[in-house]
């Protein structure tokens, strides 16, 4: 339906030709656009829904009192649900260590929340189907798991800055609602506020994308970041650091790499480390840890990524 919506409105009223490079590139552009807009508002309710049940009180609690492998998955599992930037993750990371959580746990939610939440799984849903977006998934846990297993081990508590920190706005946001009501209109108020948040990402992401699918040349990518090239992951993981972005504005032009000849684990590596390892990100973790723990958690989950791209490369046909 949407193909054919796309098809209509760009070769028969905008009157471009599928033949050029310019009329390719428009398509891809529309018909990304609806499919994933119409995914983000489905799946951003539904979580948003969701999420009312677990008010950072509540996801406090639920890990209090927990043996620590458990509390790893139970941190990680709660990141998908919270909200997905690093502004709102490191509070509730802050809040979790004062309610004396280990700080392994605590890590295990930080690396979760920003690098497997709700618009990462619709966009990766959309545009490679859900079996490549539950194996991102299952791949980030384990990322994240293990991650927070191995920091939590070094016994690096000391490393942890004492400040006096605030909740924002949208993590203070959620509730103990107890009306249905209630829960649908809040699961309203945040869907739009997501959407409002990261459109423009979405639509210079899919932008890029469509230059990318339109413009570069087939398989001229694949010549330095195919999945036969060893160096490709962590080059992708390293380039991916510096730059800022969330799942929306990355993973579009992770698709048109993809359809370009760069290897599926070698674009997925650099959209992990655009979302999790970013340079942006370490600035604001400096408040409230040392350079030698960021270091410690950089190193952690940048192996975690390189491994996931590997193993993405040689297991994806």
């Amino acid at each position: 339906m949407i193909t054919s919506f796309a098809d209509w409105l760009v070769f028969r009223i905008l009157g471009l030709s599928a033949s050029t490079l310019f009329g390719s590139a428009v398509h891809f552009f529309v018909y990304d656009t609806i499919k994933i807009f119409f995914l983000l508002v489905t799946i951003i309710f539904i979580v948003s829904f969701i999420r009312t049940y677990f008010p950072p009180e509540r996801t406090r609690a639920i890990l209090s009192h927990k043996r620590t492998y458990i509390g790893n998955i139970l941190a990680a599992l709660l990141g998908i649900v919270t909200p997905f930037c690093t502004c709102s993750a490191i509070p509730l990371f802050l809040g979790f260590i004062e309610a004396g959580i280990p700080l392994g746990v605590t890590f295990s939610f930080l690396v979760s929340s920003p690098m497997i939440n709700e618009v990462a799984l619709v966009m990766l849903w959309g545009m490679f189907g859900w079996k490549i977006a539950v194996i991102y998934i299952f791949s980030g846990l384990v990322i994240a798991i293990i991650s927070g297993i191995v920091i939590g081990m070094l016994k690096v508590e000391t490393l942890v800055e004492t400040i006096v920190h605030k909740t924002p706005a949208c993590c203070a946001a959620v509730p103990g609602q107890t009306s249905f009501r209630e829960r649908v209109d809040f699961a309203k108020s945040y869907t739009l506020d997501i959407l409002k948040k990261i459109a423009i990402y979405v639509l210079i992401g899919i932008g890029l994308g469509a230059w990318i699918h339109g413009y570069v040349p087939a398989d001229f990518l694949a010549q330095y970041a195919g999945k036969d090239k060893w160096f490709a992951v962590p080059l992708a993981t390293l380039i991916g650091i510096p730059l800022y972005s969330n799942a929306a504005g990355v993973i579009p032009m992770v698709k048109a790499l993809v359809e370009k000849g760069v290897g599926l684990g070698t674009a997925l590596a650099f959209m992990m480390a655009v979302t999790g390892l970013s340079l942006p990100e370490f600035l604001i973790l400096k408040k409230v840890m040392k350079v030698k723990l960021i270091l410690i958690f950089a190193s952690i989950v940048g192996v975690g990524i390189m491994f996931t791209g590997y193993l993405f490369n040689l297991v994806i046909k």
